[in-house]
């Protein structure tokens, strides 16, 4: 099988197009032919070596990918719910394997998407991210009908699931924040949001405006001011750290005195310890992905690209998903 490895630990460059053995699925597995991999920051984090000795996490030579979709190729012995041929979606446990032509999941983490009229390309890009958003929202934060929602960094990977579900959800009001050279391209998008601001206006543009749960993957100095859009009882729920900027923090007093809650959400160590979260969350996702509800913009590139894709996310220039075609 053709795959892309990280040689080592470092910049875009120590992506690798190789040749490995194709894999066989083991006792309850599934192996399935990659038609699509999705791209996330998670890769270059990985990548760049952020989490270099982390136990659980991969050590050069690996094979990055989180995110994969396909059809079934084989099934390994236990398996009977599947079929040859099946459309699927999978997200990986180890944050490995998806940059490839051949993939082998757990079945528990395989998801089929046969019933749905679905785009492999948008099931990949969507199901994933939208099935973790629901757990979100109803997990480590409750999010009820008739309350308002802000989401940060608006058409990044994570947060684009985040409006379609906040209004399966009964959300009354769904606000997206984004860079100041990202506005005007936010008006063509068909994500639900009603309104799209500058990220960096956003304390004067919605001042009069309070918000119960606030959705933050971008960290920095938006997380800090986040903490003065919310209502009293409000939740800021932390999904991630786009900006990259590690030691920033929240002032403990602001979150008393403020009456506020400040949750996080890292999927990796929520869903295994929370796994009855993700029956109804993974329906949720595909209903969302299906209706129309998370049609977030997305670029294909060949596997061979996947320095190009990779280097795009770490500056911040990709419109929407980058989805590899193996």
């Amino acid at each position: 099988m053709r795959v892309v490895q990280v040689t080592e630990f470092g910049d875009a460059k120590v992506l690798a197009l190789t040749e490995l053995p194709d894999p066989e699925p083991g006792p309850g597995q599934v192996a399935i032919d990659v038609t699509h991999a999705a791209v996330g920051l998670i890769d270059v984090y990985l990548r760049q070596g952020l989490y270099d000795g982390v136990p659980g996490l991969p050590q050069p030579p690996y094979v990055p990918g989180l995110e994969v979709a396909g059809t079934v190729r084989a099934l390994g012995e236990g398996v009977t719910d599947l079929t040859i041929g099946e459309k699927v979606v999978t997200l990986s446990a180890s944050a490995t394997g998806g940059y490839a032509s051949v993939y082998v999941s757990d079945r528990a983490r395989v998801l089929s998407t046969q019933a749905y009229d679905l785009d492999p390309a948008l099931a990949v890009a969507v199901v994933p991210n939208a099935l973790m958003a629901h757990v979100a929202l109803t997990g480590p934060i409750q999010l009820h009908p008739g309350e308002r929602v802000l989401v940060h960094g608006a058409f990044g990977a994570l947060a684009a699931a985040f409006p379609g579900v906040a209004k399966q959800l009964g959300a009354s009001r769904v606000v997206g924040t984004v860079r100041g050279d990202r506005v005007a391209a936010a008006t063509t998008s068909r994500l639900p949001y009603d309104q799209i601001v500058d990220s960096a206006a956003m304390l004067s543009v919605l001042d009069d405006e309070k918000f119960d749960v606030i959705v933050d993957p971008v960290g920095g100095q938006v997380r800090t001011e986040s903490l003065q859009l919310l209502a009293p009882g409000g939740r800021l729920l932390l999904v991630g750290n786009a900006s990259g900027e590690w030691e920033h923090g929240v002032n403990g007093n602001t979150i008393w005195q403020g009456n506020v809650i400040v949750a996080g959400f890292n999927a990796g160590g929520y869903l295994p310890a929370h796994p009855e979260a993700v029956p109804a969350a993974a329906a949720a996702a595909l209903t969302a992905a299906s209706s129309g509800l998370a049609d977030t913009e997305i670029e294909l590139l060949p596997l061979a690209e996947a320095a190009t894709a990779h280097q795009r996310l770490q500056e911040h220039t990709a419109q929407g998903r980058v989805v590899l075609v193996p």
